[in-house]
């Protein structure tokens, strides 16, 4: 698994873990403030170039959060 992989694969699992029973927007802003607070800047930028491809396999919720983080680097 490349690293890209493995990132894709943990912003999944923590799109869909940390926001049980919260809303949309609540658990948008957990999985934002997760990567943020716990993911190295080279890990948060890789992944939110990987956006600019489409990244079609990412939950909707780790898309919506690392299109917020993006704006931030």
């Amino acid at each position: 698994m490349s690293e890209l992989q493995h990132l894709i694969k943990m912003a999944n699992q923590i799109a869909q873990n940390i926001g049980i029973g919260a809303s949309e927007e609540e658990t948008i802003d957990k999985v934002e403030n997760h990567i943020t607070l716990f993911w190295a800047p080279p890990m948060r930028k890789k992944i939110c170039d990987y956006i600019e491809t489409g990244a079609n396999d990412l939950h909707p919720f780790a898309t919506k959060a690392l299109l917020k983080i993006r704006d931030k680097l």
